[in-house]
């Protein structure tokens, strides 16, 4: 039964625009940082020349200074919209946004384009957390499920058209175009966001901004069994994933020789995440978040390994129908891990669920970006790196989840989706 909470929302935050076109402004706000990620990658070979890197593998930096950056900020930006409101912790993110698409449309060295994208990933932290919390003032319970849900199909299409967009750009101009395009999407969503969303804090519910309440959140998560241990596994398989992203554009267009094709592979395996998320949120409510976490690790583990010995015997150059295949299935496991891993994360940590989402979050980010780098620097023109890397860390975050789990009983399927059914 629908409780008049779910059915009730902030009128004086809603007035003037409907429910549609509040969806739209905070899908595209959120889908900011997998824009500036993957409509860049068809350009990092090009920048990389442009620039004068001396390395094969520097080109990378430009996808991982950019999520360094979001891990940062991601302990902030959460904290400081609970103390002076949403929008302008919002604001503050746009325009550190702003700076760094500036800087490197500008950039005239290596070095200044990656100071560019780590001041993209800075402020992008920005209205990709505090938009969360941003509906959550407005709504709760089945309708912001909703409001999610719509979002979560832009998360979707957004890996996989934003590629395409990228290579387009690259066709009929300079690669310095794409950081235009991001910036005039930033100044286009914030100028939106000003006229058309009213502030959802109001200052009788506003916190004072406190060092101490986010040393707080980091002692409760570095102390709490499972929270950091499901902490450290979402940043195990996030780890493998940003692998992916700092070498696929190596691998498919100067390994595999796909060239302007590359954005093709690089959607239908991005597609199989998107599959993986929507079957997830169904196959949760039988199988609970815990086992379908396990049997995922195993899966991707398992095949990884098996996968490393056969590419091994193929000179680290297996046919490219037979790697998108492991591919597609490991990101299956992925997509199914990533929901489920988060949230289990935060299980223990409801009282502070606010900054302890941004911890977690910051955490796991962390991790999988110093991971992402290791596998993308250890690229040599063959797989291995990337599958060894997949292998090792999610048969690594099998064994985090068992240490989360050693001093608890796990609760059966049936038990687990019990307790979901009471939690909605």
């Amino acid at each position: 039964m629908t409780t008049q909470a779910e059915s009730v929302t902030d009128v004086s935050a809603t007035a003037g625009k409907g429910f549609g076109e509040f969806v739209a402004l905070m899908a595209m706000m959120m889908s900011l940082t997998a824009l500036a990620t993957d409509a860049m990658l068809p350009a990092l070979g090009v920048i990389g020349a442009d620039l004068g890197v001396t390395r094969a593998n520097q080109p990378q930096m430009v996808v991982s200074l950019l999520f360094l950056g979001m891990a940062v900020g991601q302990i902030f930006y959460g904290p400081l919209s609970d103390s002076f409101g949403r929008k302008p912790a919002i604001y503050a993110g746009y325009a550190i946004f702003i700076v760094g698409c500036l800087l490197s449309i500008f950039a005239g060295a290596f070095q200044v384009m990656l100071i560019g994208r780590l001041l993209q990933g800075l402020g992008a932290a920005g209205p990709r957390s505090v938009t969360v919390a941003l509906i959550r003032d407005k709504y709760e319970g089945r309708l912001m499920a909703k409001v999610m849900s719509f979002i979560m199909v832009v998360f979707i299409l957004v890996p996989i058209i934003a590629p395409t967009m990228g290579q387009a750009v690259l066709i009929v101009a300079d690669w310095r175009f794409i950081f235009v395009v991001f910036l005039i999407l930033a100044l286009t969503t914030v100028i939106w966001f000003a006229l058309r969303q009213r502030e959802t804090l109001p200052p009788d519910r506003r916190l004072t901004f406190s060092a101490g309440r986010i040393l707080a959140a980091f002692r409760e998560v570095l102390t709490n069994r499972i929270a950091l241990g499901y902490t450290v596994a979402a940043g195990l398989i996030s780890g493998g994933f940003l692998g992916y992203l700092n070498s696929a554009q190596q691998i498919f267009q100067v390994q595999y020789g796909l060239g302007a094709r590359f954005p093709l592979y690089f959607a239908t395996l991005a597609a199989a995440l998107g599959i993986a998320s929507y079957l997830n949120g169904r196959l949760v409510m039988r199988y609970g978040m815990r086992l379908l976490s396990t049997w995922s690790s195993w899966t991707l583990g398992g095949l990884s390994v098996l996968f490393l010995a056969f590419a091994w015997l193929q000179g680290g150059s297996p046919s490219l129908w037979i790697f998108t295949i492991y591919m597609l299935i490991s990101f299956f496991c992925v997509g199914v891990l990533f929901g489920n891993l988060n949230a289990l994360a935060m299980e223990p940590l409801g009282r502070i669920a606010g900054v302890g989402a941004a911890v977690v979050g910051a955490l796991s980010l962390l991790i999988a970006t110093l991971l992402g780098m290791f596998i993308g620097q250890s690229y040599n023109g063959t797989v291995l790196p990337l599958v060894a890397g997949f292998a090792v860390l999610a048969l690594l975050s099998v064994a985090v989840m068992g240490w989360a789990e050693a001093k608890r009983s796990v609760p059966s399927p049936i038990e687990e989706t019990s307790h979901m059914q009471e939690d909605e």
